[in-house]
């Protein structure tokens, strides 16, 4: 095959490619051109400025190269994004005793995605084209290029949302230096419905489409260091993510049935996380984006929710607080602190007022001037 294809047979060669979608699991495949995202680019600085990506890094970190295709192949044409659908959560809520995961996370679905795309990828190859593919890395805005590539459009909660289908996906792409005829872009939007803004625990999404990640749980209970005191409660269980903002919208709702698959494995309890060895969590947990490759903050988020659980005769819980109130990790300490104190635990109390530790003896002082002690 030679490397120039005229509009009819790309569009063929695309009908081909996209015939291949559904029985790799992809709901959705689209193409853009691989000119800078220069909007895109301009959106990531004002935010960055303004400090709203929370320490964030990813597609923040150097965002000329997250918004620039031809850095990750000088000679790109093309880029062929994929949607793989991630299923959602029941309509009706799992039991408050297991810790929430996000829906996105509760399987290595980019795995499955990277897979997906691998295979077009191979077919590309194949017939003498060049093919990356680039899935959950700081190297290209999935999202922007998704929109770009007809997939769907940017939502109030700044997700993209698939007409009929909502936004439980996880999207990647395909760099090529085949040129393909570009997809429509989707037209439909969200209109006046704002029940994501309304809904969300922290009020993190502060204008259409902008999230402040300094309130998001989503990235709350990943980033390092000691979650805001203002936050903790609003966490919840949450050990990993946040779909609030995903489970008030309509767009899909009446797709999202009390048996659709769902993997309730993925439940997992205050009391196992707390319990494991620190390598067992990151075999377990080995697709997650863990801060510093650190258990300690998996565990700060099980504390967490320890304090929220209102278990307050509960010994187990209670036996493990102590366990941590004499942990070396201040951070672990503090935390265990805190929870100590919203159950109410006087004996153990004690223990963290001895504690001479900075993190501590602030969890302490914060609790006497709310009148908590």
């Amino acid at each position: 095959m030679t490397l120039e294809l005229n509009n009819n047979l790309g569009n063929e060669y695309f009908e081909i490619i996209s015939n291949l979608a559904p029985e790799l699991g992809l709901s959705a495949l689209g193409v853009t051109n691989a000119e800078p995202f220069v909007e895109t680019r301009a959106e990531i600085e004002r935010r960055k400025a303004k400090d709203l990506h929370g320490g964030m890094q990813f597609t923040f970190r150097n965002p000329e190269r997250s918004t620039t295709p031809k850095m990750i192949m000088k000679d790109a044409k093309s880029l062929i994004v994929g949607a793989l659908r991630t299923p959602a959560p029941r309509l009706e809520k799992v039991s408050n005793e297991a810790l929430r995961i996000a829906a996105y996370a509760r399987n290595d679905y980019y795995s499955l995605l990277r897979e997906a795309l691998t295979v077009i990828s191979e077919v590309l190859k194949k017939d003498g084209w060049k093919a990356q593919v680039i899935a959950d890395e700081n190297s290209l805005v999935d999202r922007a290029a998704a929109i770009r590539a007809g997939i769907g459009w940017h939502g109030k909660n700044g997700n993209v949302l698939i007409p009929g289908q909502g936004s439980w996906f996880v999207l990647g792409s395909i760099v090529t230096n085949l040129e393909l005829p570009i997809s429509e872009k989707v037209q439909q939007d969200c209109g006046v419905c704002k029940r994501c803004i309304d809904g969300c625990p922290t009020g993190a999404i502060i204008e259409p489409g902008v999230v402040d990640a300094r309130k998001c749980i989503a990235w709350l209970v990943q980033a390092p260091g000691i979650i805001p005191h203002e936050y903790r409660e609003s966490i919840g269980h949450r050990i990993y993510g946040c779909d609030d903002c995903q489970e008030v919208c309509p767009e899909g709702r009446e797709h999202r049935k009390s048996d659709e698959e769902y993997d309730i494995k993925a439940d997992y309890l205050a009391l196992e996380i707390l319990e494991a060895e620190d390598k067992e969590l990151l075999d377990r947990f080995s697709s997650w984006y863990i801060a510093e490759r650190n258990p300690r903050y998996l565990k700060r988020n099980a504390l967490v929710s320890i304090g929220n659980s209102e278990e307050t005769e509960n010994e187990l819980f209670k036996s493990l607080l102590k366990k941590y109130l004499l942990n070396s990790d201040p951070i672990l300490r503090s935390h265990a602190a805190w929870a100590s104190i919203r159950l109410g635990h006087d004996e153990l109390v004690d223990i963290a007022k001895s504690d001479s530790d900075p993190l501590v003896v602030k969890e302490i002082m914060l609790a006497e001037a709310e009148g908590s002690l």
